[in-house]
């Protein structure tokens, strides 16, 4: 299958039923779950929940989902573009292996996505959100264009360290986004 979209330096493509091996092995590393489960993903919870889920989408919004990521020298994490309560507005995320990490890509894929919801997609509202805790994110949002908007909290049976400072949703709307890159 084709790219969903490239960059100078990573190639997004829908995930096929055979990629649970990447989502395992990105789940599986602490670091990268913390702002999330706090916890490695179980591999049978990958197979059975988190790829099925992920397929769903790519049926019933075909030019939407999660997209397995790669560089040069293969898979490096996702990035994801998911429908909303609003059919105009997209959410955008990442997951990146630790490995990936500090290279830039995460702010490179996050504005490529930024860039297709309003060129190609024709949305009007793209937001991300975090916990208020996840610095690093939260200067990935900043970089790829978005704006801080609100703090929010949401009840977790099971709250992650930080949970108590809330989440952070950033978002742009085309106005913007154009005038900031066409200005």
């Amino acid at each position: 299958m084709g790219a969903y979209l490239e960059t100078e330096r990573l190639r997004l493509r829908r995930f096929s039923a055979s990629d649970a091996g990447l989502l395992v092995r990105l789940d599986a590393d602490p670091e990268v779950m913390r702002f999330l489960t706090g916890a490695p993903t179980p591999r049978g919870e990958v197979e059975n929940v988190v790829l099925p889920e992920i397929l769903q989408v790519y049926a019933e919004h075909p030019e939407l989902g999660t997209f397995a990521a790669e560089d040069a020298d293969g898979f490096v994490g996702w990035f994801g573009m998911q429908p909303t309560a609003d059919p105009a507005t997209v959410g955008v995320g990442y997951r990146l292996l630790r490995t990936a990490w500090g290279k830039g890509y995460a702010t490179e894929g996050t504005r490529a996505l930024i860039t297709h919801a309003f060129t190609q997609l024709g949305m009007t509202r793209v937001e991300a959100d975090t916990m208020a805790v996840n610095h690093r994110s939260r200067a990935v949002m900043r970089r790829s264009g978005l704006r801080f908007e609100k703090v929010f909290h949401v009840h977790f049976d099971d709250p992650l360290p930080g949970t108590e400072f809330g989440e952070v949703l950033y978002s742009v709307d085309r106005t913007t986004w154009e005038a900031g890159h066409h200005g």
